[in-house]
């Protein structure tokens, strides 16, 4: 009987477990929204709003007319401009030691980037990638522009 409560308390701390992995750990914060932003999520269409969570895997998206400004828990800034579809596909980082990575995929429109504290520690950790292009960092700011790009 003990050996049961024991197997069904193993179950349930996994279950929780596992759902609070798919959260994630938010790689920043939305803090400036202009117009129509989207966060696009787990198959979910989210509107941004100035202090939303921005995940690993999440899709920002603006349309004609909007931009949206994020910061990453490293302090680099992005900030996409109308029609821009940008993606988060790694973040993680250490504020103790500043170790960690970035990659951002920018799948069209433009991308402002001002790098954070992973790229002054450790450049070689941070890039991001447009359909065609994989550009490495070195501590600096920068304009991403992707005319013809993806939807997806």
């Amino acid at each position: 009987m003990i050996r049961s409560y024991w197997m069904a308390g193993v179950l349930c701390a996994s279950c929780y477990g596992l759902a609070w992995a798919q959260v994630g750990e938010p790689a920043g914060m939305v803090k400036h929204v202009r117009g129509t932003v989207s966060i696009e999520r787990a198959g979910q269409k989210l509107p941004a709003a100035v202090g939303a969570p921005v995940l690993v895997a999440d899709k920002l998206r603006t349309s004609d007319d909007s931009a949206v400004g994020v910061t990453l828990k490293d302090h680099t800034l992005l900030s996409a401009g109308p029609n821009s579809l940008m993606t988060i596909d790694k973040f993680s980082f250490d504020s103790t030691t500043h170790d960690g990575n970035v990659s951002v995929g920018v799948r069209k429109g433009t991308v402002s980037v001002a790098t954070g504290k992973i790229a002054k520690k450790t450049p070689e950790s941070v890039d991001f990638h447009t359909p065609t292009t994989i550009l490495g960092t070195r501590g600096t700011e920068f304009v991403i522009e992707v005319a013809d790009g993806k939807e997806d």
